[in-house]
Protein backbone atom coordinates (compact mmCIF):
# COMPACT_ATOMS: atom_id res chain seq x y z
CA UNK A 1 0.00 0.00 0.00
CA UNK A 2 1.51 3.56 -1.00
CA UNK A 3 2.52 5.35 1.93
CA UNK A 4 -0.21 8.17 1.67
CA UNK A 5 -2.83 5.29 2.23
CA UNK A 6 -1.31 3.85 4.60
CA UNK A 7 -1.22 7.21 6.80
CA UNK A 8 -5.23 7.94 5.95
CA UNK A 9 -5.84 4.31 6.89
CA UNK A 10 -4.17 4.92 10.42
CA UNK A 11 -5.97 8.97 10.50
CA UNK A 12 -9.10 6.98 9.87
CA UNK A 13 -8.83 4.24 12.49
CA UNK A 14 -7.81 6.60 15.20
CA UNK A 15 -10.74 8.93 14.42
CA UNK A 16 -13.06 6.90 16.57
CA UNK A 17 -10.87 6.78 19.71
CA UNK A 18 -10.44 10.84 19.09
CA UNK A 19 -14.39 11.18 19.53
CA UNK A 20 -14.54 9.06 22.14
CA UNK A 21 -11.87 11.24 24.28
CA UNK A 22 -13.03 14.94 23.38
CA UNK A 23 -12.65 17.66 25.71
CA UNK A 24 -15.38 17.26 28.48
CA UNK A 25 -17.34 20.46 29.24
CA UNK A 26 -18.93 21.48 32.08
CA UNK A 27 -22.95 21.01 31.57
CA UNK A 28 -25.24 23.92 32.11
CA UNK A 29 -26.81 25.04 35.07
CA UNK A 30 -29.97 23.10 36.60
CA UNK A 31 -32.91 25.72 35.59
CA UNK A 32 -33.57 29.04 33.95
CA UNK A 33 -34.69 32.57 34.95
CA UNK A 34 -33.31 36.07 35.30
CA UNK A 35 -29.77 36.94 36.77
CA UNK A 36 -29.68 38.40 40.17
CA UNK A 37 -27.48 38.94 43.21
CA UNK A 38 -28.54 37.72 46.82
CA UNK A 39 -27.13 38.48 50.19
CA UNK A 40 -25.34 35.58 52.02
CA UNK A 41 -23.28 32.81 50.46
CA UNK A 42 -24.67 30.09 48.16
CA UNK A 43 -26.24 27.11 49.48
CA UNK A 44 -23.96 24.60 50.98
CA UNK A 45 -20.91 26.91 50.83
CA UNK A 46 -19.91 27.87 54.80
CA UNK A 47 -18.97 31.68 55.38
CA UNK A 48 -15.10 30.13 56.58
CA UNK A 49 -14.70 28.65 53.36
CA UNK A 50 -14.69 31.84 51.37
CA UNK A 51 -14.34 34.96 53.45
CA UNK A 52 -10.68 34.07 54.81
CA UNK A 53 -9.56 37.27 55.68
CA UNK A 54 -10.05 39.05 52.94
CA UNK A 55 -12.97 41.73 54.81
CA UNK A 56 -15.34 41.16 51.87
CA UNK A 57 -19.31 40.34 52.39
CA UNK A 58 -20.37 37.43 50.90
CA UNK A 59 -23.33 36.96 48.45
CA UNK A 60 -24.39 34.82 45.78
CA UNK A 61 -25.16 35.66 41.86
CA UNK A 62 -27.62 33.38 40.21
CA UNK A 63 -26.92 33.22 36.97
CA UNK A 64 -29.52 32.62 33.95
CA UNK A 65 -29.09 29.14 34.08
CA UNK A 66 -29.70 28.49 37.58
CA UNK A 67 -26.09 28.41 38.95
CA UNK A 68 -25.45 29.71 42.51
CA UNK A 69 -22.02 31.31 42.39
CA UNK A 70 -20.40 32.83 45.47
CA UNK A 71 -19.71 36.28 45.04
CA UNK A 72 -17.21 38.96 47.39
CA UNK A 73 -18.49 42.76 47.96
CA UNK A 74 -16.01 45.10 48.64
CA UNK A 75 -17.92 48.05 49.67
CA UNK A 76 -16.73 51.83 50.68
CA UNK A 77 -18.59 53.52 54.02
CA UNK A 78 -20.65 55.77 51.94
CA UNK A 79 -22.37 55.47 48.54
CA UNK A 80 -19.58 54.94 45.84
CA UNK A 81 -18.72 56.85 43.40
CA UNK A 82 -18.42 53.77 40.84
CA UNK A 83 -18.46 50.35 40.50
CA UNK A 84 -15.45 47.51 39.49
CA UNK A 85 -16.95 43.95 38.44
CA UNK A 86 -13.67 41.33 38.56
CA UNK A 87 -12.86 38.48 36.92
CA UNK A 88 -9.91 36.36 38.38
CA UNK A 89 -7.45 34.12 36.67
CA UNK A 90 -7.15 31.05 35.64
CA UNK A 91 -7.12 28.53 38.40
CA UNK A 92 -7.50 31.31 40.80
CA UNK A 93 -10.87 32.49 42.68
CA UNK A 94 -12.51 35.95 43.90
CA UNK A 95 -10.42 36.66 46.59
CA UNK A 96 -7.50 37.09 43.77
CA UNK A 97 -7.98 41.23 44.18
CA UNK A 98 -8.61 41.42 48.12
CA UNK A 99 -5.60 44.08 48.62
CA UNK A 100 -6.99 46.03 45.52
CA UNK A 101 -10.37 45.95 46.26
CA UNK A 102 -10.02 46.71 50.32
CA UNK A 103 -7.69 50.25 49.16
CA UNK A 104 -10.25 51.21 46.81
CA UNK A 105 -12.91 51.30 49.09
CA UNK A 106 -11.09 54.34 50.89
CA UNK A 107 -11.63 55.92 47.13
CA UNK A 108 -15.29 55.17 47.24
CA UNK A 109 -15.17 52.32 44.90
CA UNK A 110 -17.19 48.96 44.94
CA UNK A 111 -15.56 46.15 43.96
CA UNK A 112 -17.38 42.23 43.37
CA UNK A 113 -16.05 39.23 41.94
CA UNK A 114 -17.26 35.96 41.64
CA UNK A 115 -16.01 32.34 41.51
CA UNK A 116 -16.46 31.68 37.95
CA UNK A 117 -17.80 28.31 36.72
CA UNK A 118 -15.14 25.33 37.65
CA UNK A 119 -12.92 27.42 40.30
CA UNK A 120 -13.00 28.23 43.51
CA UNK A 121 -16.05 27.35 45.48
CA UNK A 122 -18.00 27.11 42.08
CA UNK A 123 -19.80 23.81 40.37
CA UNK A 124 -17.77 21.26 38.22
CA UNK A 125 -14.52 22.20 40.26
CA UNK A 126 -11.40 21.75 37.37
CA UNK A 127 -13.95 21.64 34.25
CA UNK A 128 -13.96 24.20 31.91
CA UNK A 129 -17.04 25.44 31.13
CA UNK A 130 -17.06 26.72 27.63
CA UNK A 131 -16.16 30.55 26.30
CA UNK A 132 -19.76 31.49 25.74
CA UNK A 133 -20.84 30.51 29.46
CA UNK A 134 -17.80 32.88 30.79
CA UNK A 135 -19.10 35.55 28.70
CA UNK A 136 -22.58 35.33 29.21
CA UNK A 137 -21.91 35.32 32.90
CA UNK A 138 -19.90 38.91 32.95
CA UNK A 139 -22.06 40.65 30.36
CA UNK A 140 -25.57 39.06 32.49
CA UNK A 141 -23.46 40.82 36.08
CA UNK A 142 -22.85 43.96 34.51
CA UNK A 143 -26.36 44.32 33.71
CA UNK A 144 -27.04 43.14 37.03
CA UNK A 145 -25.04 45.40 39.06
CA UNK A 146 -25.82 48.47 36.57
CA UNK A 147 -29.85 47.72 37.62
CA UNK A 148 -28.47 48.20 41.36
CA UNK A 149 -26.66 51.27 40.82
CA UNK A 150 -28.02 53.26 37.88
CA UNK A 151 -26.50 56.14 36.87
CA UNK A 152 -22.89 54.80 38.37
CA UNK A 153 -19.73 54.45 36.36
CA UNK A 154 -19.36 50.56 36.13
CA UNK A 155 -16.29 48.83 34.55
CA UNK A 156 -15.23 45.42 33.85
CA UNK A 157 -11.50 44.37 35.18
CA UNK A 158 -10.17 40.69 34.17
CA UNK A 159 -6.58 39.41 35.31
CA UNK A 160 -5.12 36.83 32.73
CA UNK A 161 -7.87 34.69 32.13
CA UNK A 162 -10.93 36.77 33.20
CA UNK A 163 -9.05 39.94 30.73
CA UNK A 164 -9.59 37.03 28.16
CA UNK A 165 -12.90 36.77 28.96
CA UNK A 166 -13.43 40.49 29.51
CA UNK A 167 -12.26 41.36 26.41
CA UNK A 168 -14.10 38.60 24.53
CA UNK A 169 -17.47 39.65 26.74
CA UNK A 170 -17.34 43.02 25.32
CA UNK A 171 -17.03 42.55 21.64
CA UNK A 172 -19.55 39.55 21.54
CA UNK A 173 -22.01 41.70 23.44
CA UNK A 174 -22.05 45.12 22.64
CA UNK A 175 -25.60 45.72 24.29
CA UNK A 176 -23.73 45.60 27.66
CA UNK A 177 -22.77 49.57 28.72
CA UNK A 178 -19.46 50.16 30.63
CA UNK A 179 -17.46 52.73 31.37
CA UNK A 180 -14.38 51.18 30.74
CA UNK A 181 -12.54 47.51 30.79
CA UNK A 182 -9.08 46.67 32.88
CA UNK A 183 -7.27 44.14 31.71
CA UNK A 184 -4.40 42.99 33.54
CA UNK A 185 -2.00 40.53 31.61
CA UNK A 186 -5.16 39.34 29.67
CA UNK A 187 -4.54 35.68 28.27
CA UNK A 188 -4.12 36.19 24.82
CA UNK A 189 -1.24 33.80 23.80
CA UNK A 190 -3.37 32.41 21.37
CA UNK A 191 -2.16 29.27 19.45
CA UNK A 192 -1.25 31.12 16.32
CA UNK A 193 1.74 32.84 18.83
CA UNK A 194 2.69 29.69 20.10
CA UNK A 195 5.37 27.01 18.83
CA UNK A 196 3.71 24.25 16.51
CA UNK A 197 4.77 21.50 19.11
CA UNK A 198 3.00 22.98 21.57
CA UNK A 199 -0.56 23.64 19.62
CA UNK A 200 -0.15 19.99 17.97
CA UNK A 201 0.90 18.43 22.26
CA UNK A 202 -2.25 20.42 23.28
CA UNK A 203 -4.43 19.19 20.55
CA UNK A 204 -3.40 15.34 20.80
CA UNK A 205 -3.94 15.62 24.66
CA UNK A 206 -6.82 17.83 24.58
CA UNK A 207 -8.32 14.35 22.51
CA UNK A 208 -6.56 11.45 23.47
CA UNK A 209 -6.02 11.76 27.89
CA UNK A 210 -8.21 15.17 28.40
CA UNK A 211 -8.80 13.23 31.55
CA UNK A 212 -5.40 14.05 32.85
CA UNK A 213 -4.27 16.19 35.32
CA UNK A 214 -1.16 18.77 35.24
CA UNK A 215 0.48 20.67 37.69
CA UNK A 216 3.17 22.70 36.11
CA UNK A 217 5.82 22.44 38.80
CA UNK A 218 8.77 21.56 36.47
CA UNK A 219 8.23 24.33 34.12
CA UNK A 220 10.23 27.00 36.27
CA UNK A 221 7.61 30.14 35.85
CA UNK A 222 7.04 32.07 38.59
CA UNK A 223 4.00 34.51 38.34
CA UNK A 224 5.20 37.03 41.05
CA UNK A 225 7.98 38.62 43.09
CA UNK A 226 5.85 38.70 46.08
CA UNK A 227 7.13 35.18 47.45
CA UNK A 228 4.89 35.28 50.63
CA UNK A 229 2.02 35.61 48.00
CA UNK A 230 3.03 32.89 45.83
CA UNK A 231 3.18 31.44 49.00
CA UNK A 232 -0.17 31.86 50.61
CA UNK A 233 -1.63 30.84 46.59
CA UNK A 234 0.00 27.37 47.14
CA UNK A 235 -1.49 26.66 50.74
CA UNK A 236 -4.90 28.04 49.43
CA UNK A 237 -7.38 25.01 49.47
CA UNK A 238 -9.92 26.75 46.95
CA UNK A 239 -6.51 27.67 44.50
CA UNK A 240 -6.58 24.41 41.62
CA UNK A 241 -3.12 23.08 41.83
CA UNK A 242 -3.67 20.26 39.10
CA UNK A 243 -5.15 21.22 35.89
CA UNK A 244 -7.11 18.92 33.28
CA UNK A 245 -5.76 18.77 30.12
CA UNK A 246 -9.38 19.39 28.74
CA UNK A 247 -9.49 23.05 30.66
CA UNK A 248 -6.24 23.87 29.47
CA UNK A 249 -7.43 23.14 25.47
CA UNK A 250 -10.70 25.85 26.70
CA UNK A 251 -8.47 28.10 28.15
CA UNK A 252 -6.36 28.08 24.25
CA UNK A 253 -10.05 28.61 22.67
CA UNK A 254 -10.61 31.92 24.82
CA UNK A 255 -6.80 33.31 24.07
CA UNK A 256 -7.57 32.25 20.34
CA UNK A 257 -10.59 34.35 20.29
CA UNK A 258 -8.95 37.04 22.65
CA UNK A 259 -6.39 38.08 20.54
CA UNK A 260 -8.53 38.12 17.19
CA UNK A 261 -11.38 40.47 18.72
CA UNK A 262 -8.72 43.04 19.31
CA UNK A 263 -9.44 44.67 16.18
CA UNK A 264 -12.84 44.69 17.23
CA UNK A 265 -12.22 45.87 21.01
CA UNK A 266 -13.47 49.96 20.71
CA UNK A 267 -13.96 50.17 23.99
CA UNK A 268 -12.58 52.59 26.68
CA UNK A 269 -10.04 50.78 28.20
CA UNK A 270 -6.63 50.37 30.56
CA UNK A 271 -4.31 47.46 29.38
CA UNK A 272 -2.02 46.66 31.96
CA UNK A 273 1.52 44.01 32.04
CA UNK A 274 4.55 43.58 33.72
CA UNK A 275 7.90 43.44 31.63
CA UNK A 276 9.05 40.23 33.44
CA UNK A 277 5.80 38.19 33.16
CA UNK A 278 6.78 34.65 32.53
CA UNK A 279 2.89 33.48 32.03
CA UNK A 280 1.54 35.33 28.99
CA UNK A 281 4.34 36.36 26.59
CA UNK A 282 5.66 39.55 24.93
CA UNK A 283 5.08 39.08 21.47
CA UNK A 284 1.18 38.26 21.71
CA UNK A 285 0.75 40.93 24.06
CA UNK A 286 2.37 43.69 21.71
CA UNK A 287 0.49 41.74 19.21
CA UNK A 288 -2.66 42.75 20.87
CA UNK A 289 -1.60 46.10 21.74
CA UNK A 290 -0.76 47.17 18.13
CA UNK A 291 -4.13 45.36 16.56
CA UNK A 292 -6.61 47.59 18.65
CA UNK A 293 -8.32 49.95 16.60
CA UNK A 294 -6.51 53.04 15.83
CA UNK A 295 -9.79 54.75 16.14
CA UNK A 296 -10.41 53.93 20.11
CA UNK A 297 -6.44 55.00 20.44
CA UNK A 298 -7.68 57.95 22.22
CA UNK A 299 -9.75 56.03 25.08
CA UNK A 300 -7.04 53.26 25.27
CA UNK A 301 -4.19 53.37 27.45
CA UNK A 302 -1.50 50.64 27.42
CA UNK A 303 0.60 50.35 30.63
CA UNK A 304 3.84 48.66 30.60
CA UNK A 305 5.70 48.14 34.34
CA UNK A 306 9.31 47.28 33.72
CA UNK A 307 9.19 45.45 37.24
CA UNK A 308 6.07 43.85 36.74
CA UNK A 309 5.15 40.02 36.80
CA UNK A 310 1.98 38.53 35.91
CA UNK A 311 -0.19 38.89 38.83
CA UNK A 312 0.75 42.63 39.00
CA UNK A 313 -2.14 43.21 41.92
CA UNK A 314 0.12 40.83 44.46
CA UNK A 315 3.42 42.03 43.20
CA UNK A 316 6.13 44.28 45.23
CA UNK A 317 5.21 47.12 43.42
CA UNK A 318 1.14 46.16 43.47
CA UNK A 319 0.25 49.67 45.49
CA UNK A 320 1.73 51.52 41.70
CA UNK A 321 -1.10 49.30 40.12
CA UNK A 322 -3.75 49.82 42.51
CA UNK A 323 -3.17 53.80 42.12
CA UNK A 324 -2.87 53.58 38.47
CA UNK A 325 -6.35 52.27 38.22
CA UNK A 326 -8.04 54.09 40.84
CA UNK A 327 -6.48 57.30 38.81
CA UNK A 328 -7.54 56.40 35.88
CA UNK A 329 -11.09 55.60 36.95
CA UNK A 330 -11.08 59.08 38.20
CA UNK A 331 -10.35 60.83 35.25
CA UNK A 332 -9.15 58.65 32.54
CA UNK A 333 -7.49 61.29 30.64
CA UNK A 334 -4.71 62.58 33.37
CA UNK A 335 -1.92 60.72 33.31
CA UNK A 336 -1.00 57.99 35.29
CA UNK A 337 0.71 58.28 39.05
CA UNK A 338 3.50 55.30 37.55
CA UNK A 339 3.87 57.39 34.27
CA UNK A 340 3.70 53.48 32.90
CA UNK A 341 1.93 54.47 30.05
CA UNK A 342 4.74 56.22 28.98
CA UNK A 343 7.08 53.03 29.33
CA UNK A 344 3.94 51.01 27.12
CA UNK A 345 3.77 53.78 23.94
CA UNK A 346 7.90 54.15 24.00
CA UNK A 347 7.65 50.51 23.90
CA UNK A 348 5.20 50.23 20.83
CA UNK A 349 7.10 53.65 18.85
CA UNK A 350 10.41 51.82 18.52
CA UNK A 351 8.38 48.28 17.33
CA UNK A 352 7.13 50.71 14.41
CA UNK A 353 10.80 52.32 13.48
Amino acid sequence: MPRPRAALAVLLAFVPWLAACAPTVAPPGPGSGAPALSEGAPHGIAPEAGEGETGAELMTFVTRDGYELLLRRWRPAEEPVAIVLALHGFNDHSTFLAAAAEAWTERGIATYAYDQRGFGTAPHRGLWAGTTAYTQDAADALTVLAEQYPGKPIYLLGESMGGAIALVTLTRHPEVSVDGAILSAPAVWARDTMPFYQRWGLFLASYTVPWLELTGRDLDIQASDNIDALIALGRDPLVIKATRIDAMHGLSDLMDEALAAAPRFQRSALLLYGEKDELVPQDPMLQLWQHLPPAAAAHQRRVLYQNGWHLLFKDLQAQLVIDDVAHWIADQAAPLPSAADQEAEERLLALDH
